[in-house]
């Protein structure tokens, strides 16, 4: 299972508001069931399968250029664990143990 943290920036759009492509972008997202998803000031994770996500991300990315943008930035950092089963839970509480 990989979990991976994407943002998607329009440029060129003439507005420095991005929540309605954010918005719009999740919507795509909200239709892969298998794919758990959390949303966060700065991007979003999501946690799956690597295909399954890669793909989701690849439909996202096109959501701007359907809303008018001539330019999109993708970001993509991908933790793909494959010694043992982690979530995005899991890492957050490993994390949280040690600050105790």
């Amino acid at each position: 299972m990989a979990i991976v943290e994407v943002t998607i920036v329009p440029l060129g759009t003439g507005d420095t508001s991005l929540s309605s492509y954010v918005a719009k972008c999740h919507t795509v997202l909200k239709e892969e069931k298998d794919l758990k998803y959390m949303l966060t000031p700065m991007g979003t994770i999501i946690e799956g399968d690597l295909d399954k996500i890669l793909d989701v991300i690849r439909r996202m990315h096109e959501v701007p250029f359907n809303e008018g943008a001539k330019r999109v930035s993708t970001q993509i950092k991908i933790d793909d664990r494959r010694d043992k089963e982690t979530s995005m839970e899991r890492k957050v509480k490993s994390v949280q143990s040690k600050l105790k």
